[in-house]
């Protein structure tokens, strides 16, 4: 919920892979307001019944957001609409059900095209739910083309640290797994707004003047899902704050933070063989004492995505534009090894933007 990232991708949406500009639009108090209480409202949306006002609310103001966000990255970049093929449009998740199979990302596809003039592809993560799918992770295959180019030896791991963590091991012969390995920031963040503290603790600060609670971290720790062989997914309201919730600010944040890097060094678990190196993309990655756990727990190289030549801020936003392409084309955007779908999975919703757009 931090904001909208915008991101220019040149692709075939299979090996061809040549990023462009990017930028970032935070959302605003107000924004990220409304969206936490359409996220709230969401866990106690029952299937069948109407959309909460709320969600209708904020899907409105995050089709707009989105739409001003790319009207302001092209006016920036100097580009037109006729240099622009397609928008990937993920959309804000607020809820994610792939048990019950129910996923929903809000936004509204055909306005978006409308509003910029550029066609669109949303709604990336149905069809793989509706097939059997967990509808999550959904950057694996963008990881994937992205470390072809490195040539390096293989297994590696590239770990996204977003709201909630996820892994791609990528090993010889084409084999891939992901899943998602637990809460990343988004604990973190819910513990620091909590304590009126921030929306985030910025460079882990606070955390780094805590101590971590070891008993409550090994509580945490023995939660079922660490055990369920992946693929699997997480609702990044799956997790409460209720196990540090006597603990104070600083010692509540180093125990939630120990506890993003035990579950990532709990997903090695479920690895054929551990990976050579971690690469680190997302927020997380700017959490120098995340950072430093993750290294102490792991037993091997941890880097940002920066050391790779990567940029961690936008890979997610590059996977939805390469996901759109693959979408286009009909190729898969899911496999077995990614989200568990029975077999390689298409989707997404094209929406054809109207001769009216911007």
């Amino acid at each position: 919920m931090d904001g909208i990232d915008v991101a220019l991708l040149e692709t075939d949406g299979e090996n061809q892979v040549k990023p462009g500009p990017s930028a970032a639009t935070p959302y605003s108090t107000e924004e990220r307001t409304l969206l936490r209480r359409a996220i709230d409202d969401a866990a106690t949306w029952k299937a069948g019944t109407p959309q909460p006002g709320s969600v209708n609310e904020a899907e409105i103001l995050v089709t707009k957001a989105h739409a001003d966000a790319v009207t302001r990255f092209m006016q920036a970049n100097g580009l037109t609409v006729a240099d622009v093929d397609l928008i990937g449009f993920h959309g804000q998740t607020v809820l994610h059900q792939p048990e019950q199979k129910r996923t929903v990302q809000i936004g509204l596809g055909q306005q978006l095209a409308d509003l910029t003039g550029i066609d669109v592809v949303n709604d990336f993560r149905s069809a793989d739910v509706a097939a059997g799918g967990e509808g999550a992770p959904f950057a694996p295959l963008y990881h994937k083309a992205l470390a072809a180019s490195l040539g390096d030896t293989l297994p590696i791991a590239v770990l996204n640290l977003g709201g909630v963590g996820n892994v791609t091991w990528l090993g010889p012969d084409d084999a891939i797994l992901a899943f998602d390995t637990g809460p990343a920031n988004g604990l973190i963040d819910d513990w620091v707004h909590q304590h009126d503290a921030g929306r985030m603790d910025e460079g882990g600060k606070v955390a780094a003047r805590g101590k971590v609670d070891e008993t409550i971290l090994a509580t945490m720790l023995d939660q079922p899902f660490f055990n369920i062989t992946p693929p699997k997914s997480l609702d990044r309201l799956d997790f409460s704050l209720t196990p540090v919730a006597s603990l104070n600010l600083e010692d509540g944040a180093a125990t939630l933070t120990a506890f993003t890097a035990a579950c990532v060094a709990r997903a090695r678990e479920h690895m054929s063989a551990l990976p050579t190196r971690w690469i680190v993309c997302g927020g997380g990655r700017k959490n120098p004492t995340l950072m430093k756990m993750l290294n102490e727990r792991l037993g091997a190289p941890v880097e940002a995505a920066e050391a790779v030549g990567w940029r961690g801020d936008d890979i997610e936003a590059e996977a939805f534009a390469y996901l759109a392409v693959r979408s286009r084309r009909g190729l898969p955007l899911s496999v077995p090894g990614t989200t568990g779908v029975p077999k390689p999975q298409t989707g997404g919703q094209f929406c054809r933007a109207s001769a009216s757009g911007a």
